[in-house]
């Protein structure tokens, strides 16, 4: 068992986030008798889990659905974690075209004009983009 400090230390996770994890339901702990948290050293991969699948986007509340979907009377095995990242794919190949379209109009314009104030009525005559909602329109599709 280890102690949220020590699991911070490990995970490179703030003992603030791993509080906050748990109380979310992504890990848990028990309590020593004197009431502090104790992790078991399994908790170190399901951090690593989500420290990675909040990099390539998914929310917490999304996490916890992966995380359900692991065996709970066991420690996940490769195919395990295989089979829940393996889904991912689409997701991360949908973030790449994005940000590579992103990449591509970052000198040109970001959807409102602002880095073409000079070629906006060219490209945004009368706030074509302004009525179709609120925001970068152009980036949100």
């Amino acid at each position: 068992m280890l102690t949220i400090s020590q699991v911070s230390r490990r995970s490179g996770v703030a003992s603030s986030a791993l509080r906050f994890y748990e109380e979310g339901g992504l890990i848990t702990s028990q309590r020593a008798g004197s009431g502090h948290r104790r992790f078991p050293r399994a908790v170190l991969r399901r951090i690593a889990f989500i420290v990675f699948a909040q990099r390539i986007g998914l929310t917490l509340e999304e996490i916890g659905a992966e995380l359900a979907k692991l065996p709970a009377d066991r420690v996940p095995k490769r195919a395990d974690w295989a089979r829940l990242s393996g889904e991912w794919t689409k997701r991360i190949d949908q973030r790449i075209a994005e940000l590579q379209r992103i990449r591509s109009g970052l000198t040109e314009c970001i959807g409102c004009g602002c880095l073409s104030i000079d070629r906006c009525s060219l490209a945004n005559p009368v706030d074509r983009a302004g009525r179709k909602g609120p925001g970068p329109r152009y980036w949100l599709g």
